[in-house]
Formats: C-alpha cells, sequence, structure tokens
C-alpha cells in the first residue's frame, strides 16, 4: 500500500500510522520533520513551502514503489505540506510497514532521503533579518 499527500493543512502522524496499519507486519517507523527554531545560528520566524504538486506527488509515489522493493516492505506513506509553517509545526511525516524493524528502518531514511534530493518542494526561510530560499533538503 501507498499513500502520498501533499498538504496546505496540519498533518497527522495518527492518521499516517493508521494508513500503514497491517497485522502482518511487527515493524513500524516513523519520521516526523518538524519547524526547528534556528538555522545556521539564525533565528527561525517561518517557513514556506512551495511545490510543483503533480510531479511531486508522482516522484513521491516512485519512492515509496522503490522502497518498497529495495526494501520489501509492505506499506509507505508520505505526507508534506506546503503553505506557511511556523516553528513547531510537523513539515513531512513518512510512516513505513514492514514484516521486520530493519527493513522498516532502512526504507524510512532511504525514503528522506531520496525525498529531499528529487521531490520538487522549495524552502524558504524567515529570519529577523531577511529570508532566503533554499533546498528542502538544507
Amino acid at each position: 500500500m501507498i499513500e502520498v499527500k501533499i498538504s496546505d493543512t496540519t498533518l497527522n502522524v495518527t492518521a499516517c500510522i493508521h494508513a500503514t496499519a497491517d497485522n502482518a507486519c511487527g515493524g513500524l517507523v516513523t519520521f516526523t520533520g518538524i519547524v526547528r527554531n534556528k538555522t545556521k545560528d539564525k533565528a527561525v520566524i517561518r517557513l514556506e513551502y512551495e511545490c510543483y504538486e503533480p510531479m511531486a506527488i508522482k516522484e513521491m509515489e516512485k519512492i515509496a514503489e522503490t522502497a518498497i522493493q529495495l526494501f520489501a516492505v509492505k506499506n509507505v506513506c508520505i505526507h508534506h505540506r506546503t503553505g506557511t509553517l511556523q516553528v513547531g509545526d510537523i513539515a513531512v511525516i513518512i510512516a513505513i510497514n514492514a514484516p521486520h524493524r530493519e527493513a522498516a528502518f532502512d526504507a524510512c531514511r532511504y525514503v528522506i532521503d531520496t525525498l529531499k534530493q528529487t521531490v520538487p518542494i522549495w524552502k524558504k526561510e524567515v529570519f529577523e533579518d531577511g529570508e532566503e530560499w533554499v533546498a528542502a533538503h538544507a
């Protein structure tokens, strides 16, 4: 099972966990990316995410399919926010369900690392003294 979503509203970790529920799986690994209050010693006021949604969805689905093939996991859920996020808001959630924990951990790392490298999502960091567009993986 694959579920991918891009949303301009609050993401829900529990919904991602439920989306991957499978009694044949004993390992569930989640990653939650949260807006932090500092980047390179500069105080972050907020982040602004933009994306090219049709391409982002396709790329997220491709990443999930590859994770299933490479790591023998059963279920992959990837949700990513767009719009304005405040410090403490959730920017991304990944949930991976697999028969065994090692595969789930490996797949989760693969998904977040690949997402940051290939999915067309752009992030603007807003500071007290200005703003800067950066790659979403920065």
